[in-house]
């Protein structure tokens, strides 16, 4: 599952990935079960709202991990 978002093209942070959803580009959205909720449920409803497919990861560190990025993120989005 991380191993597309450590690949493929991707975007971190609820600012970017919020946009990202906007402009039709997320694919999958990606939220780390270990952030503060009240920034990651927008975002999940968003992706509910625009049918996008939304994959739960354990931690934010291992999210930060897979976006190649030195600090934990609570929401990354796969892009095309």
């Amino acid at each position: 599952m991380l191993s597309e978002l450590k690949n493929g093209p991707k975007v971190a942070g609820v600012k970017q990935t919020k946009r990202a959803i906007g402009d039709g580009r997320a694919v999958r959205v990606f939220l780390a079960e270990d952030a503060d909720p009240r920034v990651t449920e927008p975002v999940e409803e968003l992706c509910r709202d625009k049918g996008i497919a939304v994959e739960h990861v354990p931690a934010m560190k291992e999210l930060g991990a897979a976006c190649g990025i030195a600090v934990g993120s609570a929401v990354a989005a796969l892009v095309h």
